[in-house]
């Protein structure tokens, strides 16, 4: 061999030697990378419990992510902030009665500013013939007068028992009741946070077996508020699922048990005669169904009287959470219930957030409703 052939020689040996560490690392790399993307190929198992029927799902064993804390607002919500809507629709009216002494005018302009906000037909003119005679009676010449004196009334018809029933035997129970999309499973997962957060123990119930998402929705709730879920399979019988809940909920001691159903059309026969199975099962021993809240969206105006008049031929509705009032002009709905219906608004929503789920309170909504911007 030749003194250029064994330089040659020498030389590859000498870059072969100086890159073998590269080489190693390159090899090394690309094998944990594999390795890697063949775990994340790798499906995961569902996370599932054996058994037929409704299970307690405890907190650890919630599947759903963490969803996104919920921020306290730093200021209750205001009415008056929150029922802009409504009180547009009223107040050139009433701003018009405002600006002179009463005549024919004014009668005519209040009737429509109450039929415009939704109070409805019968109940404007209950509040009209009404409010005639105290003019009368109080001598009431001038507009500003006449509308202190109808915001008074209309407050007076409001006067009603508005608390929540904790029960005092047996594990309460509060059952929710409407028709699709007004918000009822997450007006449960608002008043389960309240609850919570006042220091009781909820259990929530997801008898809304029809729809996949609901007990999704609940489990997220539950979650993000510390209550347990009992949840059956897809279709189950709500009734079942829902006396699951109270049994659990008595075994367990909580103070209340929020029971979800399935939204139903209110004219649908056969939904409400199952509407009113759920509710003699949830009266069954340990249960004591102490509220029954029907939830219904503001923006829906006098539909909702008549949701109302079916869903109290069913089931023996306590009360009313009416949902989305700040965003609706028909805010006037809740008089023509409380009227025709002696059903008290209890609970009413005025924004997203679950802070903004708030008791009813009737001064501050006809202060809110009528006036001027």
């Amino acid at each position: 061999m030749n003194s250029t052939a064994l330089v040659i020689l020498f030389l590859s040996v000498f870059v072969l030697l100086a890159l073998l560490p590269f080489m190693h690392r390159s090899w090394t790399k690309r094998k944990g990378q594999g390795e890697t993307d063949a775990e994340m190929a790798r499906p995961t198992p569902p996370v599932s419990v054996d058994g037929p029927g409704s299970v307690l799902v405890p907190q650890e064993a919630v599947s759903e992510p963490e969803p996104e804390p919920v921020v306290p607002s730093a200021v209750k919500p205001s009415f008056r902030d929150r029922l802009g809507k409504a009180r547009a629709s009223m107040s050139g009216y009433v701003g018009s009665v405002l600006s002179r002494k009463i005549d024919s005018e004014s009668w005519d302009e209040i009737e429509e500013a109450l039929i415009l906000a939704d109070v409805g037909v019968e109940a404007t003119m209950n509040v009209v013939d009404r409010l005639r005679v105290t003019a009368k009676e109080e001598k009431i010449t001038e507009g500003p007068q006449l509308i202190e004196a109808l915001k008074a009334q209309m407050k007076a018809d409001l006067v009603a028992d508005r608390t929540l029933d904790m029960g005092t035997e047996g594990t309460t129970v509060w059952l929710f009741v409407g028709v699709n999309g007004v918000g009822k499973t997450t007006t449960i997962g608002k008043v389960g946070k309240r609850l919570t957060d006042e220091g009781k123990t909820v259990i929530m119930a997801a008898g809304d077996t029809f729809r996949a998402a609901a007990a999704e929705q609940l489990a997220t709730w539950a979650q993000r508020c510390g209550a347990e879920l009992v949840r059956g399979d897809e279709g189950a019988d709500p009734s079942s699922v829902i006396f699951d809940g109270i049994q659990a909920g008595a075994a367990r001691g909580v103070d209340v048990v929020l029971a979800d159903t399935a939204g139903r059309l209110q004219n649908k026969v056969n939904l409400m005669e199952e509407l009113a199975k759920v509710r003699r099962v949830a009266g069954r021993d340990p249960g004591e169904v102490r509220e029954v809240l029907l939830v219904i969206d503001a923006t829906t105006g006098q539909n909702g009287l008549t949701q109302a008049k079916r869903f109290a031929e069913s089931v023996d509705v306590t009360g009313v959470v009416l949902t989305k009032l700040d965003g609706s002009a028909k805010g006037g709905i809740v008089f023509a219930i409380q009227q025709e219906m002696n059903l008290p608004v209890k609970l009413v929503g005025l924004g997203e957030s679950a802070e903004d789920l708030v008791d009813f309170d009737p001064d501050e909504f006809v202060d809110a409703l009528v006036g001027v911007d």
